[in-house]
């Protein structure tokens, strides 16, 4: 009789909350002695975590299903699409099993009934930080799930439901683990950290004999005693926001805050059912850089929302001018299936919203070059990814990975470098995106 485990293909799709979902999932399946394999033809079945959020994702969600289904044939498929069975049962009726995201009950049980598993302890062992499908040197931190926003383009809080925060205990002993793991950096992710303990009313936890609050500043307190890399995303600009920049003017997480803005318009917030005050949104902006000027802000919009009109659209790129921000990613409005906004009048036509995205794009795409311009001649502190022939391809504290920019270190073979390690990077040149620069070796 063999006694080779049952292998597992895994596809992960969507955003890094469903990548931390799969990494849960991934490292229930090695604790119970399942060996995970890379290629259909190995799988004795194939585990896909799809993704929902969009028009797009929902089609390259589908596409993966039916890649797996036609290479391997036995699919289990979960994550945000899960929440429309129908539409994957009418494209693919052969799946195994169909769950929602966070279900990693029903993922397991599921592979249980293809394939059951077969646990040796004396050789399946694991790290206790779990399986990671990040680099070794960075990790995501999911803080909560769900959200209690209803903004209208909006579908996730029928898929993941309203808030629940993660215990700030459990948050703080996780991020330790995975610094005596190797990890250098971590990424707080949620659908809205701001909002971290608003529904447990802030409950307080002790952590290394200390009391802390279910709360983002608490949180990032607690995260600046490991000594790594603290990084802040999907901040809602809440007026609490401002508490924690002094944390990073004092070194404490990494100066850079990636807010989803969406737009500037008030009118077309309002139909987002966002956020709306834009001028005590840039008074804010200039007061966080007063406070902290290494601050780095990210951001999001949506141009072509139902309803907006050219003046709207140029309020959109007078903000821009005026808030300078460091890095923005936008998206022509795409209706998703469920969301209210579909409902809005005056949709925009398709060639005027790709119009609008040219300018968008164009307009930032200045400002971004301009502003990584003003860093040639300064010294950047700089965590190495990988080396690519010559160089060592790096990220600055004003980079997240995979999302921004990078910075490439021309003599990075030369100078020995490996990744997950900090260097000190004197910066010769830029361009859009990316910053350029070589190891200042000491005289």
């Amino acid at each position: 009789m063999s006694l080779q485990n049952p292998k597992v293909g895994f596809v992960s799709l969507g955003c890094p909350k469903a990548l931390v979902d799969s990494e849960r999932i991934l490292t229930q399946l090695r604790v119970e002695g399942y060996e995970l394999v890379p290629t259909y033809d190995d799988a004795d079945v194939v585990v896909v975590n799809t993704c929902g959020f969009i028009e797009s994702a929902v089609t390259e969600s589908l596409d993966a299903i039916g890649e797996a289904m036609s290479e391997n044939g036995k699919v289990i498929v979960t994550g945000c699409l899960g929440k429309m069975p129908e539409q994957i049962r009418q494209a693919h009726p052969g799946v195994l099993s169909i769950s929602g995201p966070q279900d990693y009950g029903s993922v397991m049980s599921a592979v249980h009934a293809a394939i059951p598993p077969r646990h040796d302890p004396f050789l399946d062992l694991l790290p206790d930080y779990g399986l990671k499908l990040t680099p070794k040197h960075y990790a995501y931190l999911k803080i909560s799930e769900g959200c209690n926003h209803r903004c209208s383009f909006c579908i996730i809080p029928s898929m993941r439901g309203d808030l629940v925060s993660r215990p700030v205990d459990q948050v703080l002993r996780e991020a330790e683990k995975l610094a005596m793991g190797g990890v250098k950096e971590l990424l707080v992710i949620s659908q809205d950290t701001s909002a971290y303990g608003v529904d447990v009313r802030y409950a307080e936890h002790e952590w290394r004999g200390k009391s802390y609050q279910t709360r983002m500043k608490a949180l990032c307190e607690g995260l600046s005693e490991l000594g790594l890399w603290t990084r802040l995303h999907y901040v809602y600009p809440y007026p609490h926001v401002d508490e924690i920049i002094p944390l990073m003017a004092d070194g404490k997480i990494l100066p850079y805050l990636d807010i989803p803005f969406q737009h500037a318009s008030p009118r077309v917030l309002k139909l987002m059912k966002r956020p709306g005050a834009v001028d005590k949104t840039l008074e804010r902006i200039q007061r966080w850089r007063a406070t902290c000027p290494e601050l780095t802000i990210r951001s999001t919009f949506i141009v072509g929302f139902p309803g907006e009109t050219e003046a709207e659209f140029e309020e959109l790129l007078d903000f821009l001018d005026e808030a300078q921000l460091d890095r923005v990613g936008a998206f022509a409005y795409s209706p998703v299936d469920g969301a209210t906004a579909n409902a809005l009048p005056d949709p925009v036509p398709e060639d005027v919203k790709q119009e609008r995205l040219a300018r968008f794009m164009e307009r930032q795409a200045e400002i971004s070059t301009a502003r990584l311009e003003a860093k040639v001649g300064t010294v950047q502190r700089c965590l190495v990814d990988v080396l690519d022939g010559e160089l060592a391809i790096a990220r600055s504290m004003a980079d997240a990975p995979e999302i921004d920019g990078v910075v490439q270190i021309q003599n990075g073979f030369e100078a020995g470098l490996k990744p997950g390690e900090f260097v000190d990077v004197e910066i010769m040149g830029s361009d859009e995106h990316d910053l350029y620069g070589e190891v200042a070796f000491e005289d």
